[in-house]
């Protein structure tokens, strides 16, 4: 009888729901000196699902090319409407001094694209946590972040 019990309460957390979906839709370049540069990553959070999607933060890192140009965590909960998406704004503060050198290289031609790519975990779940981990690849262009 016991077993028949635990695998009533094993199908409480089987479920057919697809993984949100995250995209890195803009980095906006805030302000840039020497020794701190701030962006703004303007992500898009899809919930393909016919339930609400709660997001408890992302655990991110984003690269430029070779360069790591930001790591980080952003804690701040928010719900998605089932067949839905949201954006999140995610602030970065950065000190890209000691890459100094292949950045420039990247940034020599601005009409040549950038690649990125963004490691990240999508942390969602009310009361069980459902991490989902991302990998995203894309390109930018230098062009549109740098004035003539």
């Amino acid at each position: 009888m016991m077993i028949l019990a635990l695998s009533g309460c094993a199908s409480w957390f089987e479920t057919d729901d697809k993984d949100p979906q995250l995209k890195l839709e803009h980095v906006e370049l805030v302000r840039a000196k020497l020794l701190e540069q701030r962006f703004k990553l303007h992500f898009r959070i899809d919930n393909p699902n016919d339930s609400t999607l709660t997001v408890r933060g992302l655990v991110y890192t984003l690269y430029l090319g070779p360069v790591k140009l930001a790591e980080g965590e952003y804690s701040r909960w928010f719900s998605i409407e089932p067949n839905s998406h949201a954006d999140l704004v995610v602030p970065v503060r950065t000190n890209l001094w000691q890459h100094m050198r292949p950045l420039i290289k990247l940034l020599e031609s601005p009409d040549q694209p950038i690649p990125y790519r963004l490691d990240g975990t999508l942390q969602t779940g009310l009361f069980f946590g459902y991490d989902v981990h991302v990998v995203r690849k894309g390109e930018i262009m230098p062009g549109d972040f740098i004035s003539e």
